[in-house]
């Protein structure tokens, strides 16, 4: 994928993010069932030292305080509005919160978090070598004995998320668009009339994530959905 695409693909999603956040975070309230799963998984360090990447209106962080566990939150995201339902909801010192674009920025942060996620994020990252390249920096910003755990959004196998495909044609982009597969065109069907670019991850590029990131996996699970299976979790450990 050239630069171009990937530009005009990351600028596609955060004009979607613009136009749909409010009816956005009003479906992202509840807690994903698989993070209860991952629970069994949390290193012992108390506050836990939390990096979410794409943290949306930070949900993740209200689901750790709703069980109790004594945490410390950096929660990273390119939405400003997202960000500000976040601050909003979460005070204090326990909660900080860094806007960040991903794509445009690749992440780089020091190997200071105890816990460290990134859900519902990498099926927004355009091209497969960011994708690889992202996992690897999660893992650099994991302290040893520390855990990464993220998510692929399995959308391609529901009948009802594959109805919900558009065709590449249907944008008008200014030089032909270099896909790769598994590349997707989604749309909205909530409120405003908005389209985001999706990637579709098979296990085999789940496989390749995990060797990515330089840790060693210890769970796979898939959760969530009306199906319990819509996203497929990696749970890795930094030695």
């Amino acid at each position: 994928m050239d630069e171009a695409t990937v530009a005009y693909l990351n600028a596609l999603n955060r004009a979607f993010y613009a136009a749909t956040a409010a009816a956005f975070s009003e479906t992202r309230e509840e807690a994903w069932a698989g993070w209860d799963a991952l629970l069994a998984y949390l290193p012992p360090q108390r506050p836990l030292r939390v990096l979410d990447v794409g943290c949306g209106n930070a949900r993740f962080a209200r689901f750790l305080a709703a069980r109790g566990i004594d945490y410390r939150y950096h929660g990273l995201d390119n939405s400003d509005a997202l960000l500000a339902e976040a601050r909003a909801r979460l005070t204090g010192d326990a909660h900080t919160f860094t806007h960040w674009d991903v794509v445009a920025r690749p992440l780089q942060m020091e190997a200071a978090f105890d816990l460290v996620v990134a859900f519902g994020v990498l099926h927004h990252l355009p091209s497969m070598a960011r994708r690889l390249d992202f996992v690897r920096r999660l893992g650099e910003a994991c302290a040893t004995g520390g855990v990464v755990a993220f998510t692929t959004w399995r959308f391609y196998e529901f009948a009802a998320l594959r109805a919900r495909v558009v065709a590449w044609e249907t944008l008008a982009p200014s030089q032909p668009l270099t896909l790769e597969v598994g590349d997707y065109l989604l749309d909205w069907r909530r409120g405003a009339h908005a389209l985001r670019y999706c990637h579709y991850a098979d296990d085999a590029e789940q496989d390749a994530l995990c060797v990515a990131s330089g840790l060693r996996e210890r769970a796979r699970y898939r959760a969530d959905g009306t199906e319990g299976r819509a996203n497929c979790y990696s749970v890795l450990e930094k030695t």
